[in-house]
């Protein structure tokens, strides 16, 4: 077996999120409104629940489905341990929130969590991706090639929905879903949003990341192409948030299974009045 490539460093990401200053953290908020959305949809009960996330300890004890309050055993995303440390097999609902996109080797991530799960059990999970920051991946990249004559990484790659779901399948999940909630966010200057971004913990995640700081020269020049590209008549620049949704369940031979080929006792031609 081949080892995932590093694209994080997990180390860095545990600095920046101590590092922090305190505070909202709309992105947050965002997401935990949009789980209880999402989970009230379930007419069911669960009595094992697990809800991973970063800040676990100001994160609701308590989820809410159609059928009343599920309390939750919060597990720290990103404490530096490369894995909760749960017994496999007795959970019914795990959910996972703003933690996939900076792990390294997602399926075998996925797969790890299917194992913590009994059968029937539900994983859902929320993490950004898609077309996230877009904008500024691209003032930072037209910044480069005017300062420097050449491309770093800056921005961390992001996932997109239309392999989410295949993620699930890969790690052995059935009835996969998987869908995006896009939020376009406005800032006064591309300077307020890199200050946001770092005081969310967002700073630069990557192994392969620039060793020294960016210059003034390199900010400035980005700041700018971020403006020219992505401002509105106001002055306001945009940055684009894509927080993509995924669910899946362990199988169980409760579940819908599709027809097996050839099974159909009415054929099209009879549908439609011989007219196939």
């Amino acid at each position: 077996m081949t080892t995932p490539p590093r694209l994080f460093d997990d180390a860095k990401i545990v600095r920046n999120l101590a590092r922090r200053p305190g505070g909202d953290n709309f992105v947050r908020d965002l997401v935990l409104e949009d789980l209880a959305d999402r989970l009230s949809a379930y007419k069911r009960d669960f009595t094992h629940a697990v809800l991973i996330g970063p800040d676990a300890a100001i994160l609701p004890a308590t989820l809410f489905t159609a059928n009343g309050p599920v309390a939750a055993q919060r597990v720290e995303a990103f404490s530096g341990a490369d894995f909760p440390d749960l017994p496999e097999g007795e959970q019914d609902l795990i959910v996972s929130l703003l933690h996939l996109q900076a792990v390294n080797d997602v399926p075998g991530h996925l797969a790890r969590l299917r194992r913590l799960l009994k059968p029937d059990g539900l994983l859902m999970a929320a993490f950004v991706g898609g077309e996230s920051l877009t904008e500024l991946r691209e003032a930072f990249l037209t910044a480069d090639l005017q300062v420097s004559g050449g491309a770093s990484a800056r921005v961390a790659p992001m996932a997109q929905v239309r392999d989410a779901g295949a993620l699930l399948q890969r790690a052995g999940f059935a009835l996969p879903v998987a869908d995006v909630e896009t939020h376009r966010v406005r800032y006064g200057t591309p300077f307020a949003l890199m200050a946001e971004l770092k005081a969310l913990g967002a700073s630069n995640p990557l192994a392969d990341r620039p060793r020294r700081f960016a210059t003034r020269t390199l900010l400035a020049a980005a700041a700018q192409a971020y403006a020219e590209r992505d401002s509105d008549p106001d002055g306001r620049v945009r940055a684009t948030l894509e927080i993509i949704w995924i669910a899946g369940w362990v199988p169980h031979e409760s579940q819908q299974k599709p027809l097996r080929p050839g099974s159909a006792t009415v054929s099209m031609k009879d549908i439609l009045g011989g007219k196939a």
